[in-house]
């Protein structure tokens, strides 16, 4: 059962995903592409907040120290 703080960082991290989704697709940038796509996907399949946070704040991070 999804609690409440879950559902919140779920909706924020899909937010910020869709925002690197659509600046990859506007800038033909793969990375941030790629990185919107997974931010967009993992909360379904992550049920502990502790680790949402973790994976989250990595996949953001990725962008800023992965330049192609």
């Amino acid at each position: 059962m999804p609690t409440p703080t879950l559902l919140f960082f779920a909706i924020v991290f899909s937010f910020i995903g869709l925002s690197f989704f659509m600046y990859g697709k506007r800038q033909k940038a793969i990375v941030p592409l790629v990185v919107g796509i997974a931010l967009c996907i993992f909360p379904y399949f992550v049920q502990d907040v502790l680790l949402m946070l973790v994976i989250g704040a990595g996949l953001i991070a990725i962008p800023y120290f992965v330049r192609i």
